[in-house]
């Protein structure tokens, strides 16, 4: 049997170890963003980066998914204007894209390391979700194809959509059904429509709750967007970068 080996550090330090990796890989992508000679070259950075991600987040999750298809330049779902300047703009946007998951990582991981200080430190104050949740809900009709959703998603920098029939909410999409569920399975984006892979279950959270539950039911759920209810009717969503924002104004204080 082989010997457990204690290394002395801790979840915080492990944590700290990361997102350190995560910032100096993201500095080390700079070059390719402004077109600059780098130190290695573009395949060598892929490489280093799909092995970091899956040794953290795991071969088969979502973040080593989403590189591999930024990678790969999946230009079906890119904004029409990207697609008609032809393919400068295309392996532009492939390496936007790139930085993007790469930025949502190191997002995830920021996340992760306050919720283990703030554990540590017994709580996070009396903060509620309408506190910090975003008041703009950004929607989509449940005919419209994915295409168009992915174009809607960059448009507007966010990472999820609620989906409506015309008079009422029935589903939600995000940046990974989009990956996972569309370009993964080989979806037709200009004819396959948001109804064909969109979650149809939305989870929810009272604007009068804490933090701290919506940290929980995210945790739980595996979802980055949470949307945000009155008396039962959507009026926002809270999202990981607002839970990031929180700990900022909690560690502030």
């Amino acid at each position: 049997m082989a010997k457990r080996v204690r290394t002395g550090l801790t979840r915080s330090d492990i944590l700290d170890r990361y997102v350190e990796r995560f910032k100096q890989q993201l500095i080390k992508f700079q070059p390719f963003l402004s077109r600059r000679r780098g130190p290695v070259s573009l395949e060598d950075f892929d490489e280093a980066a799909e092995e970091l991600i899956s040794q953290v987040f795991g071969a088969a999750s979502d973040e080593s998914e989403a590189y591999f298809l930024a990678k790969t330049a999946e230009s079906a779902l890119l904004p029409e204007e990207a697609q008609e300047s032809g393919t400068h703009n295309v392996e532009r946007e492939s390496l936007q894209q790139r930085r993007q998951v790469l930025e949502s990582c190191l997002a995830d991981l920021e996340l992760r390391r306050r919720v283990q200080a703030t554990r540590q430190n017994k709580g996070i104050g009396q903060a509620l979700v309408g506190d910090y949740m975003s008041h703009e809900v950004r929607s989509i009709h449940r005919g419209a194809t994915i295409k168009q959703a992915g174009q809607q998603l960059q448009k507007h920098k966010v990472g999820s959509l609620i989906v409506d029939d015309g008079s009422r909410y029935i589903g939600i999409i995000t940046d990974s059904d989009l990956s996972r569920k569309a370009v993964a399975k080989g979806l037709d984006p200009n004819t396959a429509t948001v109804s064909s892979c969109m979650s149809r279950s939305i989870v929810t959270i009272e604007e009068d709750e804490p933090l701290s539950a919506a940290m929980s039911i995210m945790k739980k759920q595996g979802i980055r967007h949470l949307p945000v209810t009155a008396d039962g009717t959507i009026i926002g969503v809270l999202s990981v970068a607002d839970l990031l924002r929180a700990f900022e104004d909690q560690n502030s204080a």
